[in-house]
Formats: structure tokens, sequence, C-alpha cells
């Protein structure tokens, strides 16, 4: 295959990789995935394009979104900030997925580079091709997440390397040291990893050159790539410390210190090494044993489940392997210096990930294979295995396909078959054997997508509330499902860098600071109704309800409930410590209640008579709650929660968050009223109002 038919080869095969992932993102990943980091990435991209490195929140404690370290009235992102620069730049063509497939693009065509420097043109193209069709490479490219655009830069480095192995000049070196040194800065451990065969490779040419010296004084003709060789490693080395100036200097900016990274300021804890691993609320002792049995595991599921053609794929890899060393043995071609250090790939990312305990994070549970991150995205801190498992097994799959034709050439066609006929056969077992390979990548591509698929459904209702768009001039107060963090899970509802855009996001646990620091904002609260659980086919439904803001010498609530027919109810008023019990009276089908909150006392009437006191102070929130009783099996509680302002002659009042819970342990953020699914006879109408 000569070279201008291969590279448009490539560049189809990598144009068809790009096209497949922006499928992926744009149709399974709308809304984003389970992995809430890629909120993370993407606000620190549009804080990048408006030249920010930190946030300033008008409300403490109100906007911090996801890891993101709180350092006074500062935040930063925990992470580096190259993978969100990659996303800037789709920004800037229209679309942040822009930029996912060109990283998908960029993948494909530098794998076709690399297998072609190491073995050939046409094992570079099926190299390509294997990439495109490993679940890896379609599910995890297409979501914002550092893993894919680390791996493009180290194979940007690793192309260029192999380039400047094989060419004269010192723009190849350059191009390599500049691509392993943003790698570095994007991603250390994972360039570090990727690099050290190459590192080891850059060695040996270095000691080849140390032991040239002499034989350039005896015969100076037969020595003379040793400076070339020199100049080469020496210019790859002085760009790629130049990343690792980049990355000191953006920890120096961000963290003050040019050796703390941004991770190990939000984790102390978090990263590499054994013993004690904390990230927030999660502490495990990290062993070695530990250690090996997850990655075992990851490694299982990757050469199973992720790749192309599972076990298929990863038989045709070994094969590549055994081929290229059989060789080698046989005085042929075998494992070249470079060959070798495309194979060392495996041992050292492999090798290496055992001492980051990510690895058994993304597992969730030891003895499933499906479960946790795993399962929806890959084992993507391997990413980097796709590389050396595509070329090889492109080898092994070429090695095989020849080895049958010359045996059925040889051996079989002069005795049974006709030559054309052998020919036919050969063609057909291939058909055969790609279809196979073929099939198997569908269908293992085929879980993860339908899983992440479902999950997009449950979003796609829980965000249906802002299909036509986020409301405009608008604060809108968010529930912490998760704890107190934006974006996490709600990664879709994210701010501006200067808090300033068409909407604002907030949490809903300082609804009066944060109406006040945006008065001439109209204000809402979202909400929802079941557990945020979208694996589990939850929330059920969304709605996103405007909030008034009343204030005078007291505040009234009407609301009006609805009462299933042969139910009884008792009703409550609760604030801080305090509570008052009420009786209904002549509620048929509806309870009609007036509740008064003054600056001393909140009293109810209506529909009620008091059981015992009948009054208590508001302290903070006040709560109404109503439980209705229509036998076994079938109770639920109306509960409106009022937030309360109270000076000395003065109450202010925001809208009740109203909740209607057949399980108590949805009360409290994941029990909305939504009025669409309400049940036959429950309703509920409030009214604020300030007297």
């Amino acid at each position: 295959m000569d070279r201008h038919r291969a590279r448009l080869a490539a560049a189809a095969v990598a144009l068809l990789g790009a096209f497949a992932v922006w499928l992926v993102t744009t149709r399974v990943f709308p809304y984003y995935s389970i992995n809430h980091d890629e909120a993370v990435y993407l606000q620190q991209a549009g804080m990048l394009l408006e030249g920010q490195l930190n946030l300033y929140p008008t409300v403490e404690d109100a906007f911090r979104p996801w890891f993101f370290v709180e350092d006074g009235d500062r935040l930063y992102p925990k992470y580096a900030p190259v993978p969100a620069a990659i996303f800037a730049v789709g920004m800037v063509l229209g679309a942040p997925e822009f930029a996912l497939a060109g990283v998908a693009a960029g993948i494909v065509a530098l794998s076709y580079g690399v297998a072609s420097e190491v073995f050939d043109r046409p094992t570079g193209l099926l190299a390509a091709a294997f990439v495109v069709a490993s679940p890896l490479f379609l599910v995890n490219t297409a979501l914002f997440l550092p893993y894919a655009p680390t791996a493009l830069l180290n194979l940007a480095f690793a192309y260029a390397y192999l380039r400047a192995d094989r060419l004269d000049g010192l723009r190849w070196p350059a191009a390599a040291g500049i691509a392993v040194g943003l790698a570095f800065f994007s991603r250390p451990y994972t360039a570090v990893l990727f690099a050290a065969p190459f590192l080891a490779h850059a060695c040996w040419t270095l000691w080849r050159a140390r032991a040239a010296i002499r034989l350039r004084l005896e015969r100076p003709r037969d020595a003379g790539w040793l400076p070339s060789a020199l100049a080469r490693q020496a210019t790859t080395a002085a760009f790629g410390l130049g990343g690792v100036v980049a990355t000191l200097a953006y920890n120096a900016a961000v963290t003050g210190a040019p050796t703390r990274f941004p991770y190990r300021a939000f984790g102390p804890r978090d990263g590499l090494g054994f013993g004690t691993r904390r990230l927030l609320g999660h502490e495990i002792q990290y062993t070695p044993e530990l250690a090996v049995e997850a990655n075992a595991a990851v490694l299982r599921v990757l050469f199973t489940e992720w790749v192309a053609g599972g076990v298929l794929g990863t038989a045709l890899a070994v094969l590549g392997v055994v081929l290229v060393a059989r060789r080698g043995v046989t005085g042929g071609r075998g494992f070249t210096a470079r060959r070798a250090v495309l194979a060392g790939v495996f041992v050292s990312v492999a090798a290496g990930n055992v001492y980051f305990w990510g690895n058994y994070n993304i597992l969730g549970n030891l003895t499933r294979a499906d479960d946790g991150l795993i399962g929806a995205m890959g084992p993507h801190y391997h990413y980097d295995l796709l590389l050396p498992t595509a070329a090889f097994a492109a080898r092994g799959a070429i090695g095989a396909s020849r080895g049958l034709r010359d045996r059925v050439e040889n051996r079989i066609a002069g005795a049974l078959l006709a030559p054309r006929t052998a020919r036919a056969l050969v063609v057909a077992v291939l058909l055969v054997g790609a279809g196979t390979v073929g099939a198997a990548s569908a269908s293992l591509v085929a879980e993860p997508i339908e899983d992440n698929a479902g999950r997009t459904e449950v979003y796609e209702r829980a965000y249906e509330p802002f299909a036509g768009g986020p409301p405009a001039n608008a604060v809108v107060l968010l529930p912490d499902p998760y704890g107190d963090w934006l974006n996490h899970p709600f990664q879709a509802l994210r701010n501006d860098p200067g808090f300033d855009g068409r909407t604002v996001y907030a949490l809903d646990d300082h609804p009066f600071a944060v109406a006040d620091a945006f008065p001439d904002r109209r204000l809402y609260r979202y909400t929802y109704r079941g557990f945020w659980a979208p694996s589990a086919d939850s929330p059920e439904a969304a709605q996103l309800t405007r909030v008034r803001d009343v204030s005078g010498r007291a505040v009234v609530l009407d609301a009006t409930l609805g009462v299933p027919a042969g139910a009884s109810t008792t009703v409550r008023i609760e604030s801080g410590d305090a509570s008052a019990l009420y009786v209904a009276e002549n509620a048929t089908d509806r309870l009609d209640l007036r509740m008064r909150i003054g600056p001393d006392a909140v009293r109810l009437s209506g529909d009620v008579r008091p059981f015992g006191n009948a009054t208590i102070d508001p302290d903070g929130e006040v709560r109404l709650i109503v439980t209705v009783d229509r036998g076994p099996g079938y109770v639920f509680d109306y509960r409106l929660d009022v937030p309360v302002r109270t000076g000395e002659s003065r109450v202010r009042a925001l809208s009740p968050r109203v909740e209607q819970c057949f399980d108590v342990r949805t009360c409290g953020g994941s029990a909305a009223y939504v009025p669409e699914r309400a049940p036959e006879g429950v309703s509920v109408r409030t009214n604020l109002s300030a007297t």
C-alpha cells in the first residue's frame, strides 16, 4: 500500500471515529454522564475563555462547584487546565462537543501513525480501525473528561518521538518534547507511565552514542550519528521540561506553592501511594494486596469488554506479541527496540496504576465486574493501553491472515483445491473472522450505550423544566442531594465565570443572601420528585417554580390542600425545636389553612383547632406538615417549608418548598409536589402575602 492511499484511508477512519464519538456525545450524553467531573472541566473551560483561574462567588457557601477548592474568597478547580483548554477550543468553534470530535479524530490518526512507524502502513490502518471499534474509545472519548485528551497528547509524543528516531533534524524532537510536556501538565502520572518505555529507549540510544565515542576516534565515519542522537534527546528533554515548569508555575499561581498540586490541596490523602487514602468522606486502607486485586479486576474488564472484539481482540493482540517475539527468535525482524518500546507501554501503564487507588474506586463492588463507574464508562485510567493493544492486535490479525493464506495456497490448494478456489476460501475465512470480531465489538459497545441511554432518559425528565432554555434574568435555587456542591449532580446547570449569565444557579441553603446579592433578578426554585438515582430510573419528575419574596409586619401563608375521600388528617407546625399540634375539622375533600408568621409567634387557623399550645416562635424556617391517613398502605404527608427571616418588628419570607411524601425518607428534597404526577385527590394551592 503506497503512502498516499494509506493516508487517505487513515483519514477516512479518523473521520469515522470522530463522527461516531460525535453521535455518542450528542445522543447518549446530552446531559453528560454519571461522572460529575465533566462539569468541573467545562466550568474550567469557561473560566479560561474569560481569562480566569479562580471564581469569586458573591455569597459564601452558595456557589461552590463540585471539586473546587475553597481558599478565602476564591475558588479554583482541583484539576490541571490542559483538558479544559482543549474543550474551550470547541466552545470557541460553537460547541464543546466539537473538541471531543477533534480529539477522537486525532487519536485515531495518531494510532495509525504510531503503528505505521513501529510496523507498517497496513498494520497502522488496521490498528486505527481497531481503536475506532473499541468501546473504551467510543464511550470515554465522548465525555468531557481528561483521559482521551491526555491520550491524544501521549500519542502525539509517541509519534513525534518515533519520527525523530528515524529522521534527521530537530523539528520532530521538539514536537515530541512539547507533546510530552503538555501531557505532563494535563495528568503528570499518566504521562510518566506512558513515557517510561520511551525514556528507557532514549537512555539506550544515548548509551549507544557513548559507546560510539571510542569508535569515532578510530573510524569517524561509522559514528557520524552521535551528535544527532545527543541533540535529538536533549531537544526532547528541554521542551518536555518546559511542560514541567508550566505545571509548577500553575501550581504556584493557584495553590501558592510550586510542588503543591491543586488536587492535593483539595484532598491531601488523595492520589498516589498505599496506606490511608481519603477523598471527602470516602476512606480506605489501600494495601498492596488490595491494589493488585483491584487492578487485576480492571485489566480483566478492559481486555474482555472494552477493547474491540473483547476476548477475541485481546487474543489477536497476544498473537501479535507472540509472532513478533517468534520472528525475533528465528532471526527475523522481531522485537526491535521500537517495538519493544510499544510493548513496554503494556508493562508501565499496568504496573504503574497499581500505585493509584483510583482504580479501586471505579470498580464499586470488587465482586461485580459491571459495578461502579467502570460499568458506565470503562477503565479510563488504562486508556493508554488502547494503542499497544490495537497495534499488536492488528499485527496478529495480519500475521494470522498471511499464515492462513500460505497454508492454504502452499499445502492444501495443490492437493485438494484449485488456486482460485483456495484464494476464495481464504477470503471467506477472513471475512467470517472480521465479522465475528465486529459482531463481538458491536455487542460489547451496545451494553454501556444502552445503560447510559437509559440514564439519559431520566436526565431528560429531570431537566424538562429547562427544555425551552433556562429563565432569563433569573436566579435558580437548587437542592443539594450530594452535599453543598453545585453541579453535583446537576452538571447541565452551570454558572458563567462571572456569575452574570442569562441564569445564575445557587444552592437553596442561603436563599435570602442569594436574593439580596441579585436584587434585579427573578427568583426560582428547582425541585424534583424521587431520589436522585438515574441508574434506578429516578427521579420521576421535576419542576421549576417562581419564588416570591415578601416582607411586612407579618407574613401569611394561605394553603388549600386536597384530601382524598375517606381520609383523616392531623396538622402540626414546626420551627427549630418547637412544634404545635392541630386537629383538622370539616376536612372532606380539602383542607383550608392560614399560617400567620409574626416576629414573635407562628399561629395556624382555618379548618383546624389547636391541640395544646397554639403558637410557636419562628426560628429560621417554619414548617407546616399535614398527615393524610386513608388506612393501611395509604399514608402521606404534605410538607410546606417556608424560609423566614425575622427582625424586631418585621418578617421576611419566601415561597414555601412544597412536598408530598409517601415515603418519609424522600421528605426534605426528593418529594416535590408536581401537579401532573399527583394522585387523585391530592392537590396543593398556596399564596404568600404580607400584612
